[in-house]
């Protein structure tokens, strides 16, 4: 396992840590002053703005972007619906390639308003892989399903599972030697699987970890999305996972999303930064 304290430059900001506090150019300054290799902005900042000037800023700061978050929700009521949530999710994809991200992030949502029927949801976002997965290949970006704790099951995203997620890719695109369609593995969504070990070892063998994000999950917790804990303030062994994943093959940036509405977002970002830097050092 990699010695993080010793190289912040094989870490990144998720920019939700930061609360969505200041403008993207003075969250790409922060994280770069703060010695991280790399910034993951979400596309509520970067929609609207300069994206060209937004990239070369990311580059011109020596940041490494590992993924943009994140997908529009997938399934729909109706297949107008449904087009209208692959093409904005085909733009989002684009602009993943034009900052020079290594992947989109997909949190595919979950039961339209009004349905009871999980399993349509998970057949549209079959489909909807399978259609997006082109573009991305032929954007460059790699596409990144990130599987959610069962409590978000009815509503953000109806895939569960890591084995889910590499059920999806295997299905989709087969065996390759150079995936371009694979996970996103948060700690937060997957420390409590009892086979865990066994899918990550999986998902290396495919090649097909796109991703690792860190925090914690705090005892009690108070909200079940925005309460997330800073890494080392939980009960998640966040190091035994990465020793996992990375003796599976994985290589990329350790990226820290925090969602903690109450706590860590009224924080100014300097402490934020400076407490992750601790925490990657020390907890993770």
């Amino acid at each position: 396992m990699r010695d993080l304290s010793r190289d912040f430059g094989a870490c990144a900001i998720n920019t939700a840590t930061l609360g969505f506090q200041a403008p993207i150019s003075a969250v790409i300054d922060a994280v770069a002053r703060a010695g991280f290799g790399g910034i993951a902005p979400w596309r509520r900042e970067i929609e609207g703005q300069d994206v060209s000037a937004v990239a070369r800023q990311i580059r011109e700061a020596g940041l490494t972007v590992p993924g943009y978050c994140r997908s529009t929700y997938i399934p729909a009521a109706d297949r107008s619906d449904f087009r209208q949530n692959i093409e904005s999710n085909r733009r989002a994809i684009s602009t993943a390639a034009e900052l020079g991200s290594q992947s989109f992030v997909m949190v595919v949502g979950s039961l339209p308003q009004g349905s009871k029927d999980i399993a349509a949801a998970r057949a549209q976002v079959r489909e909807a892989c399978a259609l997006l997965l082109e573009h991305g290949r032929a954007s460059g970006v790699r596409i990144a399903l990130e599987h959610l704790h069962p409590v978000y099951a009815a509503d953000r995203s109806c895939l569960s599972l890591l084995s889910e997620a590499l059920d999806h890719c295997d299905a989709i695109e087969g065996d390759v030697p150079e995936p371009w369609l694979g996970t996103c593995i948060d700690v937060y969504h997957v420390w409590w699987d009892p086979n865990l070990a066994r899918d990550i070892t999986r998902a290396g063998a495919g090649r097909r970890i796109f991703g690792l994000h860190v925090c914690d999950w705090l005892v009690p917790t108070e909200h079940p999305l925005n309460d997330r804990g800073m890494m080392g303030d939980g009960v998640i062994d966040i190091p035994a996972i990465r020793t996992m994943i990375e003796g599976a093959g994985y290589a990329g940036l350790v990226e820290a999303e925090i969602f903690s509405a109450e706590n860590w977002w009224k924080r100014p970002m300097p402490e934020i930064l400076a407490t992750c830097r601790d925490r990657f050092a020390s907890a993770v």
